[in-house]
């Protein structure tokens, strides 16, 4: 729990009884500041609330990051295991599928030929 969530609600809490005993001795600037108090206390209890989220957050994606690196070897090894299993169940599909993309790379990485800069006529 940050400690911006527990001095919010200490001045949550300080704020309504102030504004309570404002309320009880009719004081209407003991109420005001009462008020005020309990406005700041709520204010720092959801700007705590906010750094805890965000620290969740961000040890959840370290944490999400750390497994996926720690397990990237297996998955590339079971990937590839896979891979070599459908090559040899079925080579000539391979072959083909290999080709096509080998093709469609060459188109991408040709260029068209260079025009000449037009020629103009007077």
């Amino acid at each position: 729990m940050d400690k911006d969530r527990i001095a919010g609600s200490a001045k949550d809490i300080a704020g309504k009884l102030e504004g309570a005993v404002g309320d009880i001795a009719g004081n209407a600037q003991t109420q005001a500041a009462g008020h005020a108090r309990e406005a700041t206390g709520t204010v720092q209890n959801l700007y705590g609330q906010a750094k805890d989220a965000a620290r969740d957050a961000t040890d959840a994606a370290a944490s999400y990051a750390r497994d996926a690196y720690e397990n990237s070897g297996d998955t590339l090894r079971d990937g590839s295991q896979a891979v070599a299993k459908k090559v040899q169940d079925n080579p000539l599909g391979a072959l083909l599928i290999a080709g096509g993309i080998g093709f469609a790379l060459a188109m991408l990485m040709t260029r068209p030929p260079r025009r000449p800069p037009p020629r103009w006529r007077y």
